[in-house]
C-alpha cells in the first residue's frame, strides 16, 4: 500500500476544517469530504475561545480569523431582573499565559469560509464538496470509502478516517457506536439583529454578556456586523415569528429606534456522548463524539480540542516516529474533558442562568482563575493514564504548571532572536532543561526525530560554551517563575503545548532523560528494544 494515502476527514464544519488544517500543517496529506455543495449558511455558534485561537495560530489560520472577528476582553454576567452587573470575567489577566488574552466573536457561517480559504492555501484541492460518504470498509492497512458525487460513485482509499460529520454522524451510525445522554425539553432560539446599541441607543453591555434569570435568561453577543441574542424556548412553544423575536429583544434591551431581524435559528439541544471514539482506523471527533449543551461557547471549542490532540499523533505515526499505540491516548485524554469537563460545566452554567444553582465551579475565587478556565486554558489532560485531569483553575494569580497542563505561551530569546514556547514546540516535542548555562550542562544531542532539546537559563550562553545554538535566554527567569519549576528541572512539552512530564535531571551526568521520556510516550522504547534484539540475534 502506498505511503501517500491521505487521511480522510468527513465533514467540513469548523472541527473538520481545523482538523484538516492541523494535518496539512504537519505535512500529512489529507482529503475532506463534505456532502453539501456549499458551506453552512445557518446561524450557529459565534464565540471562539482563547485556546482555540492558539490552535488556529499553530495551524497557520489565526490572522485571517482575527481579521474577520470582533475581539473582546470581558465576559459579562448580569442579573436579568435588575439589569445590573454581577461579576465580569476580564481576560486581560491572562497576559502571563497567552499571546491572545481575549476571545473573539465571529458567526460560524463567517468562520467556515475563512478556514476553507486557509486550507486551500495550505493544501490546494483537499476539500471535496458534494461528496456524500455512503459506506466504507476497513482493510488491513487502509480504509476504503465510497462517496456519492454529482458525477456518480467515487471510490477512495485513506490511511485513517476522522469523522467530523456532526451530531447525526453517519460514520458513527455505520460503526454501530451507541450514544448515551439526553435531549433537553426546551429548545434554543438564536436571532441576529441589526440595531444600534453603541451610539443612538448606547447600552454599554459587554460584547459577550450572560443575563441570568429563572424566567427568561438571555445571552447577548456582539458580532462583527450585528447583535446576536440567544435564549431558551419553553417546551412545546411554537417557533417565534419575526415580530415576536423583535419584541423579545426589546424586553431585554428596552425601547430602541430601528431594529431589524436579519436571521434566526431554532434548534434542539442535546447532551450526548458516544460510547467509544475509535474503531480501528476510524476516529470520532467534535459533535460526532460528544454533543454538549451550547453554553459558555463550550460546544465548538471543545471540538477544537479534539482537533488539537489527534493530528500531531497521526503525523508522528505516519512519519514513523511513533508506534500506532500513540493514537490510543486520544480518547483517554479527550473523553473526560468532553464528558465530565465541558459537558458538566455547560450544564452547570445553564442551571446558573436558570437560577437553579447559586454557583458554578468554574466561577470561583479570583478573576485570573475564572478567566483561565473560561478561556479553556485550564484544560489539564490525563497524559499518563493515571486519571488525573481537570478543566478548572482557581485563584487570583497564576499557579505552577503540572504534567498534563497546557503550558503558558511566554517568550524566550535564542540565537535567532525572540521565540515563544508554543512556536518552539509546534512541530516537535520540546525538552526544556532549566539550569545554569554557565556551568556547561551536558545535554544529549538531537538524534531523535521529533524531539528537540534546549537549555533555559537567566544567563546568556557564552559564544565559546558550545551551547549557544541550543540555549534560550530567560531574562529575570520570567518563564521559569511562571512555570514554577526548581533549578535543574526538565520539562517536556508536546506539539499541542501540553506538558508531557516534569522531572529533575543532573546537568553533570549527561543522561538522556528527555530521550527516555520521549521513547516511552511514542512507543519507540519498544521499537528500539525490538531493533536491538534483532541486531544481536
Amino acid at each position: 500500500m502506498s505511503e501517500q494515502l491521505p487521511v480522510a476527514v468527513i465533514g467540513a464544519g469548523p472541527v473538520g476544517l481545523v482538523t484538516a488544517l492541523g494535518l496539512a500543517r504537519y505535512g500529512v496529506e489529507t482529503i475532506v469530504l463534505e456532502e453539501d455543495d456549499r458551506l453552512s449558511l445557518d446561524t450557529k455558534a459565534g464565540t471562539v475561545l482563547t485556546r482555540t485561537l492558539e490552535v488556529l495560530h499553530r495551524y497557520g489560520a489565526l490572522d485571517d480569523v482575527l481579521r474577520a472577528s470582533l475581539r473582546i476582553d470581558e465576559i459579562g454576567d448580569l442579573d436579568r431582573a435588575t439589569n445590573t452587573a454581577r461579576a465580569s470575567v476580564l481576560t486581560g489577566a491572562l497576559t502571563e499565559d497567552t499571546r491572545f488574552p481575549f476571545v473573539v466573536n465571529i458567526p460560524q457561517h463567517e468562520l467556515e469560509p475563512v478556514l476553507k480559504d486557509a486550507l486551500e492555501r495550505l493544501a490546494p484541492g483537499a476539500l471535496q464538496m458534494s461528496h456524500r460518504l455512503t459506506r466504507f470498509a476497513e482493510r488491513d492497512d487502509h480504509v476504503e470509502l465510497i462517496a456519492q458525487t454529482p458525477g456518480g460513485e467515487r471510490t477512495l482509499k485513506a490511511r485513517y478516517v476522522l469523522a467530523c460529520d456532526g451530531g447525526r454522524s453517519q460514520v458513527r451510525e455505520q460503526l454501530g457506536i451507541a450514544v448515551q445522554g439526553t435531549t433537553l425539553a426546551e429548545r434554543y432560539c438564536l436571532v441576529d439583529l441589526k440595531v444600534d446599541l453603541d451610539v443612538d441607543n448606547p447600552r454599554d453591555y459587554p460584547y459577550l454578556a450572560y443575563f441570568g434569570d429563572p424566567q427568561e435568561w438571555m445571552i447577548l453577543v456582539r458580532q462583527p456586523h450585528c447583535w446576536r441574542f440567544l435564549y431558551p424556548l419553553a417546551p412545546g412553544r411554537p417557533e417565534p415569528g419575526r415580530e415576536e423575536l423583535a419584541d423579545k429583544a426589546r424586553r431585554f434591551i428596552g425601547e430602541v429606534g430601528e431594529l431589524e431581524v436579519i436571521g434566526s435559528n431554532v434548534y434542539t439541544v442535546h447532551h450526548r456522548v458516544a460510547d467509544r471514539w475509535r474503531d480501528g482506523r476510524v476516529f470520532l471527533m467534535g459533535d460526532a463524539a460528544h454533543l454538549i449543551t451550547p453554553m459558555w461557547a463550550l460546544g465548538l471549542n471543545t471540538g477544537v480540542l479534539d482537533a488539537s490532540n489527534l493530528p500531531w499523533r497521526l503525523a508522528w505515526v505516519l512519519r514513523g516516529w511513533a508506534q500506532p499505540s500513540l493514537l490510543d491516548a486520544y480518547e483517554q485524554e479527550q473523553g473526560p474533558v468532553a464528558i465530565q469537563g465541558s459537558g458538566e460545566m455547560a450544564e452547570a452554567a445553564r442551571a446558573y442562568m436558570d437560577g437553579r444553582a447559586g454557583d458554578v465551579e468554574a466561577m470561583g475565587d479570583g478573576n485570573w482563575g475564572n478567566a483561565f478556565t473560561r478561556a479553556l486554558l485550564g484544560v489539564s489532560l490525563d497524559v499518563d493514564g493515571s486519571g488525573d485531569w481537570s478543566m478548572v483553575k482557581r485563584g487570583s494569580a497564576p499557579t505552577a504548571v503540572r504534567a498534563g497542563d497546557r503550558a503558558p505561551d511566554l517568550p524566550l530569546f535564542g540565537d535567532g532572536g525572540l521565540a515563544h514556547l508554543h512556536d518552539l514546540a509546534a512541530d516537535s516535542f520540546l525538552a526544556l532543561h532549566f539550569t545554569d548555562v554557565r556551568r556547561r550542562p551536558r545535554i544529549a544531542g538531537d538524534e531523535r526525530p521529533g524531539l528537540r532539546r534546549l537549555v533555559v537559563s537567566r544567563w546568556d550562553a557564552p559564544h565559546d560554551s558550545g551551547l549557544r545554538e541550543r540555549a534560550m535566554f530567560d531574562p529575570a527567569e520570567r518563564v521559569k517563575r511562571r512555570l514554577g519549576v526548581p533549578d535543574d528541572t526538565l520539562l517536556l512539552l508536546r506539539p499541542d503545548a501540553h506538558v508531557a512530564a516534569i522531572v529533575p535531571f543532573d546537568p553533570t551526568a549527561g543522561d538522556d532523560v528527555a530521550g527516555q521520556l520521549y521513547d516511552r510516550i511514542t512507543g519507540s522504547e519498544q521499537r528500539r528494544e525490538q531493533e536491538w534484539q534483532t541486531a544481536t540475534s
